[in-house]
């Protein structure tokens, strides 16, 4: 683990994690991050979950295939998801409107990516961000494509006007991190 990780960031048992997902996912927002130091992506999510799968703590997020994000997340094995305090909201706006092909958004926000391979029991190279309040870290169990024909309901398609659908990633939740 890098003295920095260290510095900022304790591990916490999932078991005593204690969050409305309803609100930090929907209403505060995320960031999901895939790749390394040299080599990364991060975007604002406001859909996705936690729950318990294949005997796992696990979480669930949704990426579109035109999302620069979506080309790391299939490489990598892992992917974080970070939350902020409200007055990180601005630059989680940045990272959810503009693409990071075009755009420096550790530049654009002032978020500094942080390096969380091998710390905290986190078996694979994994990214998140020093100002980050906690971050999840997940190893990809599972990804597949969301299809408009298995829609149960029709109001669903009015979320897709461009045909461009998500991606589903559900990963294992290997650490916990909180910011000291």
């Amino acid at each position: 683990m890098s003295d920095r990780t260290k510095a900022l960031f304790e591990s916490c048992d999932i078991e005593e994690v204690m969050m409305n997902p309803f609100t930090r996912i929907g209403h505060e927002w995320m960031l999901v991050t895939a790749g390394t130091l040299s080599s990364w992506n991060t975007m604002t999510a406001a859909w996705g979950g936690f729950g318990f799968i294949w005997g796992k703590p696990a979480a669930f997020v949704f990426v579109r295939y035109v999302r620069h994000t979506y080309e790391y997340m299939e490489k990598r094995s892992h992917f974080s998801l970070s939350f902020f305090d409200e007055r990180w909201k601005k630059a989680l706006m940045v990272c959810g409107t503009k693409s990071g092909r075009d755009t420096d958004k550790a530049k654009e926000t002032g978020l500094t990516p942080l390096d969380l391979t091998g710390s905290h029991h986190i078996s694979g190279a994994a990214l998140g961000f020093e100002q980050a309040k906690e971050m999840f870290v997940c190893r990809k169990l599972y990804s597949g494509e969301l299809s408009p024909e298995q829609f149960a309901v029709e109001e669903i398609h009015s979320h897709y006007p461009a045909k461009d659908y998500h991606r589903m990633y559900v990963g294992e939740i290997e650490a916990v991190l909180r910011h000291l």
